[in-house]
């Protein structure tokens, strides 16, 4: 079991310093979370609160560029990982993703991964010009190009969205880029089954964990991919207890992740709350199970 630290909403002059103390304290990765723009309204609704309301953030929050935050991070730690959760990949072109990418996984061999999302605020994608509605479709072409560019292989795409010509990218990383998929939607589940590498989950119960698991692994089977690796990372909504954790990884669980400071500390706190609230989960969650 991997445990997984998630800076969103983090205070971008402490974003350094939480990564490094991450490392320290023993958590295998930390996740960070990807949005363009704040707009002074949004009409779109958020899907996973009951009131259809963004949690925690607001027009203050710094929302860094991933890859390269993720270089400068990667660049100051020595070994941790580094997730986004989740890179709204239907908003952008994927062969510029496939490049940028690709380059920091070159720097840091095994250390960086892609989760990525459909999207959820329209207000982004109208922003870029981008059809908010076909995203879905969007989103299952780009995976295949960005798969296609890792190969370092001459390649070409003639797709509904995007097309190229002969062409290739380098550098490539020597290990292939893991892509997770980020989201509770049957639209998710059935990308994550069917394109990911890894799923990402978004809070549930341990009952909850175990039945979308279940589903997960019956729509691989069917797709004739189970015999592949796959990791999911999934967030819970109760204690980590050893009995918990282990009914986690029973399940088919790879990771488990340490939620925001936002949630236990408020908006905004100094780095010394955020190490104390990082060494109580690396004493009681990650010393208490390994």
């Amino acid at each position: 079991m991997k445990f997984w630290q998630s800076v969103f909403c983090t205070e971008f002059d402490q974003l350094t310093d939480v990564v490094r103390i991450a490392e320290e304290v023993g958590f295998d990765g930390v996740l960070l979370s990807d949005h363009l723009l704040h707009f002074d309204r949004i009409a779109s609704r958020y899907p996973y609160s009951a009131d259809g309301k963004p949690p925690a953030f607001s027009p203050s929050t710094a929302w860094p560029e991933c890859w390269s935050t993720i270089a400068a991070l990667a660049a100051t730690t020595r070994k941790i990982a580094f997730l986004t959760n989740v890179f709204i990949l239907p908003l952008r072109h994927p062969v510029e993703v496939a490049k940028a990418l690709a380059t920091v996984a070159s720097l840091f061999e095994g250390r960086v991964g892609l989760g990525a999302g459909a999207g959820w605020m329209k207000e982004e994608f109208e922003a870029l010009g981008v059809d908010f509605h076909t995203r879905g479709k969007r989103f299952d072409e780009a995976i295949e190009v960005l798969r296609k560019l890792w190969s370092g292989e001459m390649v070409e795409h003639h797709g509904r969205f995007f097309e190229f010509p002969r062409a290739k990218i380098c550098p490539v990383p020597k290990q292939p880029i893991p892509v997770y998929i980020g989201g509770m939607s049957r639209p998710a589940l059935r990308r994550a089954a069917t394109l990911g590498d890894g799923w990402i989950g978004a809070g549930q119960t341990i009952e909850q964990a175990e039945a979308t698991l279940a589903e997960l692994s019956k729509a691989r089977r069917a797709a004739g991919r189970d015999h592949l690796p796959f990791d999911a990372i999934v967030p819970l909504l109760e204690p980590l207890t050893p009995d918990v954790l282990e009914r986690l990884e029973k399940a088919g669980a790879g990771g488990t992740v340490s939620y925001p400071f936002v949630f236990e500390l408020g908006p905004s706190s100094p780095l010394e709350a955020k190490r104390a609230c990082m060494e109580r989960f690396a004493e009681r969650v990650i010393a208490g199970y390994r």
